[in-house]
């Protein structure tokens, strides 16, 4: 298929070969379009699902990946790229919370909770109903919170967690994010699941899912890297500034080159900073994020009885330092090096500027302290390998004024033919998952060449329903 409109043979430079990043360069292949070219500033693609091997022979993720999707075009991307080379697996996510499990999610399995808690949240949204189920008033996501889930199901795993995972309060996040990826309280199925004793386990668009067999998350993005041609993409490539009148893009290298048309996948505040657009020199005070530390614990022996059917696993608690907790051999035996001699825990931390980590080895061992007094491991003498990852920019917070402060750096950008796209090249939580970024950078070939509409970027409401 060629392209409907003629680009005169326009350059196009694609800055980052993460998933969108490679999605671009993956549909400008299908084009058969030829002036264009990827760089990368690190020595791997995959960005922020990329996977790393250790020394012993671990596989590790950057945080817990799972593959579902909203999209038919990239269902059958991966089924090309990988081919059978999948596990499937249905979604066994739990909370932990008072030292026991509570399936998630939380709000439809009240029954695992002592009567006291299940009284006080099963209270909390009777009032509600009887409110017609929400405050008139709902300024944030506490808010939000609380006039949804009502004061029980927000004190004991809502509020708690949330203010973990965006690692700060939430009192200047929006909720216009939320679409299909919370469960909403149906008052008369909670109390059924309660009576009937049911665990209600199989909401939400994950609820089955897959993960490559070898190589963890990242084998996607290097099989997909790989089917790019050697002389289109570049690795370590670090770009320092881009000169948007003369369109020129300087690397750290001493390198330059030139663009017609720029898709970049920086983070946009980073994006303004080295473009030096003095008109929104202010846009990296107003947006906010949250880093992710991941630990990887490579372990001798094989999962507790507690751990062997186990996804990942909630914790809203204080006392955990980190809001997620994967059982990583469980998602491919070939994320450790023998199945039958070791087994694998993935834990995440979220930090931020408002709530930083402060001293990363007191986090490991504290860390490793914990989990072993939750008996999720019996002895330190099982951990045969640590491995830790720290991301700047982990998830882009959605703040109250993002769309306020985006939406003119997004219609300038393009007005000198920057196409802004990603995780945080857009700045949107509800559209950060691998299916969504990688369909950002086909959209947006698609609208660079054929004038199509994006819904991924413009609107997550349409395609987070499918």
């Amino acid at each position: 298929m060629k392209p409907k409109i003629s680009l005169n043979n326009k350059r196009i430079i694609i800055i980052g070969a993460g998933p969108t990043g490679l999605g671009a360069a993956r549909r400008l292949g299908e084009l058969h379009y030829s002036n264009w070219v990827v760089y990368e500033r690190n020595s791997y693609s995959g960005g922020l699902s990329a996977s790393f091997k250790d020394k012993i022979g671990f596989w590790w993720d950057i945080g817990g990946h799972i593959l579902f999707s909203h999209y038919k075009y990239y269902d059958n991307l991966m089924d090309f790229l990988l081919k059978d080379k999948w596990i499937f697996h249905n979604r066994n996510a739990m909370i932990w919370i008072r030292n026991h499990f509570v399936p998630y999610p939380f709000q439809y399995n009240l029954r695992h909770l002592s009567a006291k808690i299940m009284d006080e949240c099963v209270f909390g949204i009777e009032k509600l109903y009887k409110k017609n189920k929400r405050q008139k008033s709902i300024e944030n996501f506490y808010d939000w919170i609380l006039s949804t889930f009502g004061n029980g199901v927000a004190k004991y795993f809502m509020i708690p967690y949330n203010t973990k995972v965006w690692a700060g309060p939430l009192d200047n996040v929006g909720y216009y994010w939320i679409s299909d990826r919370i469960a909403l309280p149906d008052l008369e199925r909670i109390k059924n699941n309660i009576i009937q004793k049911r665990d209600d386990i199989s909401w939400g668009p994950n609820n089955r899912f897959r993960f490559p067999v070898n190589g963890g998350t990242g084998a996607i993005w290097r099989e997909l890297a790989k089917r790019i041609p050697k002389d289109k993409i570049f690795y370590n490539k670090e770009v320092f500034r881009i000169d948007t009148k003369k369109r020129k893009i300087f690397f750290a290298d001493g390198a330059f080159d030139e663009y017609d048309i720029l898709i970049s996948t920086i983070p946009i505040d980073s994006l303004i900073e080295i473009t030096h657009i003095d008109d929104f020199k202010y846009l990296p005070t107003q947006l906010f994020y949250s880093s992710v530390i991941t630990i990887g614990i490579g372990l001798k022996g094989s999962p507790p009885d507690l751990l062997k059917d186990k996804c990942w696993i909630y914790f809203p608690e204080n006392k955990y330092p980190f809001y997620r907790m994967t059982v990583f051999s469980n998602y491919s035996p070939r994320n450790v090096p023998d199945i039958n001699k070791y087994w694998s825990l993935m834990v995440e931390v979220a930090e931020s500027k408002r709530k930083p980590v402060k001293d990363n080895e007191k986090l490991i061992q504290n860390t490793i302290r914990i989990i072993k007094n939750a008996h999720f491991i019996k002895s330190e003498k099982e951990i045969t390998s640590l491995y830790t990852n720290r991301v700047e920019y982990g998830y882009p917070t959605p703040t109250l004024r993002r769309e306020q402060n985006l939406k003119p750096v997004y219609a300038f950008l393009e007005n000198i033919n920057i196409y802004t796209r990603g995780r945080f090249g857009l700045w949107k939580y509800e559209v950060g998952n691998m299916d969504h970024s990688l369909m950002q950078g086909v959209e947006c070939i698609d609208r660079i060449f054929f004038n199509k509409k994006e819904l991924t970027a413009w609107h997550p409401e349409v395609v987070n329903r499918r």
